[in-house]
């Protein structure tokens, strides 16, 4: 049976979108995850609902229990993850409120678990992560998308630094010059730990600012990426609304 998991971030974990929703307070093997999970259904699909920062935004990137996160949502039977983030342009075509959907990450973190094989005793583990997001549900995200008129880019490579601070022109050039497309601090290492787990994984980027290469443009602040995800929020839920009774289908996914 199909079970979405959704990881929200910056606002976009809004249990409204679902029918007959429940919370469950829940632990893994690694702890507690970000918040209690939100349970129900889209389109008669079932889904749970995770806050990655927590519903008040308590945690800060580096302190996101992301091995907890994936664990939680693997040991309630969801199938398949879709995760939302807010991400800076390091592209000029990348428009404030365009979507990305990613295709590639570069792992810029530093303090972050960012595996779930701690030990080799049952054997050795290295995960292939050539194509680390879900090429079908990368495919159903952009083509709901495109109907919906959505500005969107059907591929793109993000960074993920540490965090909590935002980079400096000189970090931010550094990346554009290793092909770097979206700048963000959170899919490093949730979508390497969903793929050591076999969880399926996409996330759609929104776009809320050009981090602070683009000279012409004020640099990245917190309040201006709130004020563009909350302009763009109602998009990113009609685009997960739409697009998550299509998994339900076994043809959909090719």
């Amino acid at each position: 049976m199909i079970k979405v998991g959704i990881i929200g971030g910056s606002g976009l974990e809004n249990p409204e979108i679902i029918a007959e929703p429940e919370e469950l307070a829940v632990t893994t093997r690694f702890g507690p995850p970000s918040s209690t999970l939100t349970a129900g259904a889209i389109g008669g699909v079932e889904v749970l609902i995770l806050s990655r920062h927590d519903r008040n935004h308590r945690l800060p990137p580096t302190q996101v229990p992301n091995r907890a996160n994936l664990q939680a949502l693997k040991d309630q039977g969801c199938t398949h993850v879709l995760a939302t983030t807010a991400v800076g342009s390091l592209r000029r075509e990348i428009g404030r409120g365009d979507f990305v959907i990613l295709d590639q990450f570069i792992d810029f973190t530093r303090r972050r678990d960012v595996t779930v094989f701690d030990s080799f005793e049952d054997g050795m583990h290295h995960v292939p992560m050539a194509e680390p997001f879900d090429g079908g549900l990368r495919r159903l995200l952009f083509e709901a998308a495109t109907e919906r008129g959505i500005p969107v880019h059907k591929r793109g490579t993000v960074v993920t630094i540490e965090g909590p601070r935002f980079s400096t022109r000189a970090e931010s050039n550094m990346f554009r010059a290793w092909g770097a497309d979206v700048i963000n601090m959170s899919t490093a290492p949730e979508c390497i730990i969903a793929n050591e787990l076999e969880l399926p994984y996409a996330a759609v980027a929104m776009s809320t600012d050009y981090d602070c290469w683009k000279q012409d443009e004020e640099p990245v602040t917190w309040q201006a990426v709130l004020e563009i995800f909350a302009q763009n929020a109602a998009r990113m839920t009609e685009l997960l609304v739409a697009v998550i009774p299509d998994i339900a289908q076994p043809e959909a996914l090719g």
